[in-house]
């Protein structure tokens, strides 16, 4: 596959990367690039973008490997911040919330804490049923952490994005997303993490939402 022959749609330009749609052998697939910073030395943007480029790869993998399902990586190259991956087909969560769909959203980020990984944009969003299955997208802004007030910060964001986006089964849809993430997070660690989103609200960081 000679890279330089393919052809690229800008589908969505971003302040960290723009995506692309493109093909690979023949497949339908996502290009996403990292876009060079200006205010930047030339040298010091291309450390961040290779760096990052590399990071986000490894914990798309490790995401893998925590039964998370996530695009396959066809294609890196760290030096343009470039990922070449799966196009996922499906429809996008925020369209089509339920109940039993936070269920299964609350379990995959508890797989993802369980190896230590924060999504950084846990929102409904960033999830796509494909073939009645759940598959979580976008992890430009993970890091890998042991941390459990970033941990509550993931599941924090989720909450903000239920209680406002989906404010008509905030409730119930919350409970869910916080029972699948318990079905694989132990119960002292989850203790911890719940009483971290509590401090989180109460410092103001966040409106509270009940």
């Amino acid at each position: 596959m000679d890279i330089l022959s393919l052809q690229y749609i800008l589908i969505k330009k971003g302040a960290e990367a723009d995506i692309y749609l493109t093909k690979w052998y023949k497949k339908k697939a996502i290009s996403k690039i990292r876009n060079p910073k200006s205010y930047f030395h030339y040298k010091v943007d291309e450390y961040i973008r290779k760096k990052r480029t590399k990071r986000e790869v490894n914990i798309i993998s490790a995401a893998k490997n925590a039964e998370v399902r996530t695009p396959f990586i066809y294609f890196q190259d760290p030096s343009k911040g470039e990922i070449i991956m799966e196009y996922i087909e499906g429809k996008n969560v925020k369209d089509i919330i339920s109940e039993k769909i936070c269920l299964e959203m609350g379990r995959y980020a508890g797989l993802l804490h369980s190896k230590n990984i924060i999504h950084g944009d846990l929102t409904s969003a960033n999830f796509i049923i494909n073939k009645h299955q759940l598959v979580l997208i976008d992890f430009g802004l993970s890091f890998f952490s042991q941390r459990f007030e970033d941990k509550a910060v993931d599941l924090r964001l989720m909450k903000e994005i239920l209680g406002s986006v989906h404010a008509n089964i905030y409730e119930r849809a919350y409970k869910n997303f916080i029972n699948g993430y318990s079905e694989v997070t132990n119960k002292k660690d989850l203790e911890i993490i719940l009483k971290n989103i509590e401090e989180i609200e109460n410092r103001g960081r966040y409106a509270r939402i009940d």
